[in-house]
């Protein structure tokens, strides 16, 4: 007699699993197949490269003989990572497993990005955490005043901050 296999995850699903065909069908339509190069760019290619150049587009040609990475950069770092195209290449195509890529073009932008300078290449520093207002906090307190458990009077308390403080804003 076969046991039956109970799940442990109760009806549940990973959030990735749930995001991985829209993942997949956005960075497709820009000719990514494999979202690895996406989603672990500086892995591939190094940290010093990724943190000057992005990976854009994969166009592939009318012959169907390879394909070509077109990468973004700024002015000023172009001729640095012209030198090091082969390198790129070699490396992607080894995320690939075999010679998908046979051209690596590189674009340029301005330092700061497009008309808006929304091209940043560094990551986006931390902010630092704001203390809450006051009367904020003691309205948060009042409303988880009745709970008995520690833990969850203090997630009630954490909660209502946050909404009290959305709702100011």
């Amino acid at each position: 007699m076969k046991q039956r296999r109970h799940s442990t995850t109760r009806g549940f699903a990973q959030a990735s699993g749930l995001l991985q065909s829209r993942i997949r069908s956005a960075s497709e339509a820009r000719g990514f197949a494999v979202t690895r190069l996406l989603t672990h760019w500086a892995e591939i290619v190094g940290a010093d490269t990724a943190r000057i150049a992005r990976p854009v587009k994969i166009g592939y040609g009318r012959d169907g003989l390879g394909a070509t990475l077109t990468l973004l950069t700024t002015g000023a770092h172009a001729p640095m990572l012209s030198m090091q195209a082969e390198s790129i290449r070699e490396r992607v195509n080894a995320c690939y497993g075999y010679r998908a890529i046979s051209k690596v073009r590189i674009t340029q932008t301005a330092p700061t990005g497009f008309a808006e300078g929304q091209a940043e290449f560094a990551p986006a520093p931390q902010a630092a955490p704001v203390a809450p207002d006051p009367e904020v906090k003691a309205r948060a307190a009042r409303t988880a005043e009745g709970v008995g458990d520690t833990e969850l009077r203090l997630a009630l308390e954490a909660l209502a901050a946050n909404v009290l403080s959305k709702r100011r804003n």
